[in-house]
Formats: C-alpha cells, structure tokens, sequence
C-alpha cells in the first residue's frame, strides 16, 4: 500500500506504484512503459519518471530495450532460473555473514514473520510476511551494498510468487521450510541453515518453469 512519507521522492512513489502493478500481474511480461505516459498519470516531469525506470530496473522488474524503450520484465524460464540463481548465491552470503551476529530478539523477529505468514489469509498477507521473514534473516549481516541487491531480487521473486499463484491457485498453509532454517539457526548448525535456504529460494524456479 502506498502511504505519504515525506522523505521519499517523486521518483520513489512513482517507483513503488509501478513495481506493485507489475508484481501483481496488472502490467504483464514486455508491456510497454512510456515515459510521457507516466509523467502525465502522476502529474510529473520526466526527471523523476526516468530515475524510477532506473529503479525499478535495479529490481530486475523492468528492462530497457533498444529501440523498444522501457518494458516489463520478461518471465520466461531463463529470467526466472538466473532470479532464483542469484538470490540463492547472495542471500546464503547475506545469512553466512548474519548468522554470528543473530540474537534472541532477531531469532524472535524472524519466528514472527514466520507465524505472519502461517496465519496469513491472502496470498498478497503471505508474500508479504514471506518478504519480512527474508529480511529479518539476513538483516544483522550490516552488509547494505548486498541487502539492497536482495531487497530488488525479493521483489522480482514476490512476481514470481504471484504468477505462479494466478497459474496453480493458492492457499492459505505453513511454510515448512522457513521453519526448518529457523530450527537449524537455533541449534547454530549454519550448514543446514544455509542448504535448507538455497533449496527453498531455488523452488521457486522448479515451480515457476515448466519441464522441459
């Protein structure tokens, strides 16, 4: 939900908006975004229009085309695969680095997003606690370069959860596997910790793409 927040920009706002009607599914894969159509919905100039499509690109939901301007991502089964490939790779560095500097009141934090999300009775409710929960995992690491890249592949894989929930339908249910990385940081086994979490982020390309 968009709320007035005084120390974010035109640009920001604009950003915000987009990406939710993209995540959503309202702005399918390769929909044009035209510049002169966006500064006149939000009553703006081009400058913070432009500085939102660099935004939004940053979190993989948009791309610029040659000489097709800016459009919505694809979600075609190579996007898909480098999304989960990458987030894999970066949030087990995120949660190797977190893991040493996690405390009671981080532990309790992250089983919160979790019961969120078992408790949640919507699909955008669950992405929602889902996202916090990957936030709070790996929030402790005090890396900010590497939590903003996760933070825009989180958002490219809230996408995926949605398209995946229009095509199979969704329901409400316990996510398993945020409990057993849970239990593994508990019991100071980064290890599991770190493969439970892999194996989680890269389901989402085995259910996304179809078999070959």
């Amino acid at each position: 939900m968009i709320t007035d927040d005084d120390n974010r920009t035109t640009a920001d706002r604009i950003a915000e908006m987009i990406g939710e009607r993209i995540i959503s599914g309202a702005l399918a894969p390769d929909a044009p975004l035209r510049q002169d159509h966006v500064a006149r919905e939000f009553s703006s100039s081009h400058v913070p229009v432009r500085e939102a499509f660099r935004q939004l690109e940053a979190q993989h939901l948009v791309v610029g085309v040659p000489r097709r301007g800016v459009r919505v991502a694809p979600l075609d089964a190579n996007s898909v695969r480098e999304i989960a490939e990458m987030r894999a790779a970066l949030e087990v560095v995120a949660l190797r680095n977190a893991a040493p500097k996690l405390t009671p009141a981080h532990l309790a934090k992250i089983e919160l997003a979790l019961i969120e999300g078992d408790n949640a009775e919507t699909l955008g409710d669950f992405e929602t606690a889902n996202r916090a929960f990957h936030q709070a995992l790996v929030a402790p690491c005090a890396m900010p370069r590497l939590l903003a890249s996760l933070d825009g592949l989180q958002l490219a894989n809230s996408r995926l959860v949605f398209a995946m929930a229009r095509n199979a339908g969704w329901r409400p249910r316990s996510n398993q596997d945020h409990r057993l990385i849970l239990q593994a940081l508990r019991a100071r086994n980064l290890d599991q910790a770190c493969s439970l979490l892999a194996r989680h982020i890269q389901t989402i390309e085995r259910l996304t793409v179809p078999a070959a």
